[in-house]
């Protein structure tokens, strides 16, 4: 089978319907991680929107328990109310710049009868894993919060607590366990207490903003889903030469070719292979 009708054969579709079907893997990952990028732009928007804003009345960014818009992460909200410290949460499994450690809920009783939940921040493992060492105490009495918005997080199988402990701030869990109306739609990172104890978890810092190398992997994919096509070329040209080998045409540029890979610049290592190879 001369020329290049050997490309309809059903051995050379099959070769083709698999460089399509890579290529169309490849070019989804590529938009899966433009996707992730535009994610993490969003966040990085929403940060630098929110982050430093001007606290704001808790009712007047959360109307409703339940309301809460993905928009006002790190929005900060200002609150008053009194520590409910003996229905404080430890949640299980919170690392911290690579350390293991937990987080302290505090439930904040405020003027009309809800609560708010409040981290309060970051703790390290004690002598064991299973606790921290110590929790500072909230501070008693009235207290002014200022805290920024995050979304509560959902229940994953598979993870328990025990005791005062949670293994994640799922924060309908978290009213089940309150025997008073609870916000449900967001918890706060605390960023103030006012009065200020002497001691307090560790704070929740700023995020880094930082995009990822979600661009850089995205180029790399769809330059996998060209080169696919690439290869399939080079493939279908070899073959061409193979099958052809006898064509008057071929064999001028088979001839051409060998003329000119004779003629070019010889590398070390090569001359160095063939003088290993040549019989002594």
């Amino acid at each position: 089978m001369t020329g290049w009708r050997f490309t309809f054969t059903r051995r050379w579709a099959g070769y083709l319907a698999v460089t399509i079907l890579f290529a169309a893997v490849c070019a989804g990952l590529g938009l899966w991680q433009i996707a992730r990028r535009d994610q993490a732009l969003a966040e990085i928007r929403r940060v630098e929107a929110n982050y430093g804003a001007t606290p704001v009345p808790l009712k007047e960014a959360l109307p409703t328990r339940g309301s809460f818009s993905e928009s006002q992460k790190w929005l900060p909200v200002e609150m008053t109310g009194t520590y409910l410290s003996e229905d404080e949460l430890i949640v299980r499994n919170r690392p911290l710049n690579i350390n293991p450690g937990f987080e302290v809920l505090t439930p904040l009783l405020l003027a009309d009868g809800s609560v708010f939940i409040v981290d309060r921040g970051w703790l390290p493992t004690g002598e064991t894993s299973e606790a921290p060492a110590s929790v500072p105490n909230a501070p008693a009495g009235q207290v002014t919060v200022v805290a920024r918005l995050k979304a509560g997080e959902p229940s994953l199988a598979g993870r328990s607590a025990r005791g005062n402990q949670i293994a994640t701030i799922n924060l309908t869990e978290v009213a089940a366990r309150l025997d008073a109306p609870t916000y449900t739609g967001a918890y706060g990172l605390m960023a103030s207490e006012d009065p200020a104890p002497a001691d307090r978890p560790v704070a929740v810092t700023r995020p880094v903003k930082d995009e990822g190398p979600h661009l850089s992997y995205a180029f790399q994919w769809f330059v996998f889903a060209l080169m696919g096509f690439v290869g399939l070329g080079w493939a279908i040209r070899q073959e061409f030469r193979s099958v052809n080998i006898d064509d008057p045409t071929e064999r001028v540029r088979a001839a051409a070719r060998a003329r000119r890979a004779a003629a070019r610049p010889r590398s070390d290592s090569e001359i160095e292979d063939d003088l290993i190879d040549s019989p002594r």
